[in-house]
């Protein structure tokens, strides 16, 4: 007998249907990348389909893959490859954390460089799943990107539109060329239902495709344009500078009242029995890891642009000078040098920082050679320069000559650029790459991206 249904069941099953439709769009879809882009298989499974009828494409909050029905078949018999691409488009956002990276940013310029980012990235894999032919305009703006930075991350672009003047309705016409999906999911960064965000998650599966890359699928690589640069840049090891600083300090007692060892109980009993006689009064002198000698080079080469030389010392002095980082009487050397020593300035106290910063000029612009700064510190440390060297940090562009002896105190090279290039240092040094967006620097002109 056949079943009899009212009109709202047979609509709630031609809707059924119709959602069926669209998941079958979106697995064939993943299908289509997965057979293209193996190494992003863990990806590909990570977002689960969820309609959603105020989306309008497509839209995701790192968990779920919102689509809008009506759009979704649409789109699929005018062109699958669109599809493709926006799939992709999503989970590019969540492997470079877009999605929860836009907290305390303009959300418009935000949005927008997010979604170049991935555009310029997708534009690069010339696999026939995802490919379309960029148009003139978007090629045009990608050139003008690249004269500021080779490798477009959203950071990178974010800073550039934010900096740069743009001429009057470019920002809507390139929101008109790459917003593809929706991001008003991006907010808060968290899923529904108040489950924790899955920031963490995505950045683990982003670490994972990166040796998959590299290793496994290294043939499958060499034809993903700069999405393995861009998996580098974002993977490499974050720094909280005042930390890293914090290595080279030393355990030193000062005249300070350390309230961390006072026992309050004696104290107290103390005060109620014998009235104002406290058992026990706080120590006189702590124990605080600070700094007290210290050398700080900077490559003053032809390579080495004064005003990120002298942002480099503000900012390292910025950490210092905190009133946990400086004893009274420090010894700090400041060194300048290209192939050989130009100036060497002692730093006893925050005043005489103050000073030398206020007067900072380069000197050098030769050649670069590592060489020479350990060679004078060893002479200073025979010379009873030092009381106890703990530490010497190097600030260079990497490039030149580095000693082979291993010194007798921690050696860092230090280099600030926001698009990862691996540079070989000795084994016995630390090497850090910090962006300038980390130091707080504003980059104002294409030429000062080149660094």
């Amino acid at each position: 007998m056949k079943e009899i249904r009212s009109p709202i069941q047979e609509l709630q099953k031609k809707e059924e249907e119709r959602l069926d439709i669209c998941r079958d769009i979106l697995k064939n879809a993943r299908n289509e990348l997965y057979a293209s882009m193996r190494f992003m298989d863990v990806a590909l499974a990570s977002l689960k389909p969820e309609p959603s009828f105020q989306t309008g494409t497509l839209g995701t909050d790192g968990e779920f893959l919102y689509f809008e029905p009506d759009w979704l078949i649409q789109a699929f018999l005018n062109r699958k490859t669109m599809i493709n691409r926006l799939y992709l488009h999503e989970l590019l956002h969540c492997l470079f954390c877009h999605v929860w990276n836009g907290k305390n940013r303009n959300s418009r310029l935000w949005n927008l460089a997010s979604d170049i980012a991935v555009e310029s990235i997708i534009d690069e894999l010339y696999q026939k799943a995802v490919y379309l032919r960029p148009g003139s305009f978007r090629r045009e703006i990608y050139l003008e990107l690249r004269a500021y930075k080779k490798i477009l991350t959203a950071e990178v672009i974010y800073r550039i539109l934010e900096n740069t003047p743009q001429e009057p309705g470019k920002i809507a016409r390139m929101e008109q060329e790459f917003r593809l999906d929706d991001h008003s999911r991006w907010e808060d960064g968290k899923t529904r239902n108040g489950t924790p965000n899955r920031q963490k998650q995505w950045e683990d599966m982003r670490q994972k495709m990166q040796t998959e890359m590299e290793t496994i699928s290294k043939e499958a690589a060499s034809e993903s344009g700069s999405l393995l640069e861009q998996l580098q840049i974002e993977n490499r090891q974050r720094y909280d500078y005042k930390a890293f600083l914090r290595k080279f300090s030393v355990l030193k007692e000062e005249m300070k009242v350390d309230m961390d060892a006072f026992d309050y109980i004696f104290y107290h009993y103390g005060l109620e029995t014998y009235g104002n006689m406290p058992l026990i009064e706080p120590l006189e002198t702590k124990e605080m890891k600070k700094i007290e000698d210290f050398v700080i080079v900077v490559d003053t080469s032809m390579s080495c642009k004064g005003d990120l030389i002298r942002h480099f010392l503000e900012e390292t002095y910025g950490v210092l000078s905190e009133s946990e980082s400086f004893f009274r009487q420090i010894n700090v050397h400041i060194i300048q040098c290209d192939d050989r020593i130009q100036e060497d300035v002692v730093i006893h106290n925050s005043r005489e920082m103050e000073t030398y910063l206020a007067g900072f000029t380069v000197k050098g612009f030769g050649g670069t050679d590592f060489r020479p700064p350990f060679e004078y510190v060893e002479q200073l440390r025979h010379a009873g320069a030092f009381t106890k060297l703990r530490g010497l940090i190097y600030f260079t562009d990497g490039y030149g000559l580095f000693p082979v002896k291993m010194p007798p105190y921690d050696t860092a090279f230090i280099f600030m650029k926001d698009d990862y290039r691996d540079v070989d240092v000795p084994p016995w040094a630390i090497k850090l790459i910090i962006d300038p967006e980390e130091l707080g620097e504003e980059e104002r002109t294409a030429e000062d991206y080149e660094y």
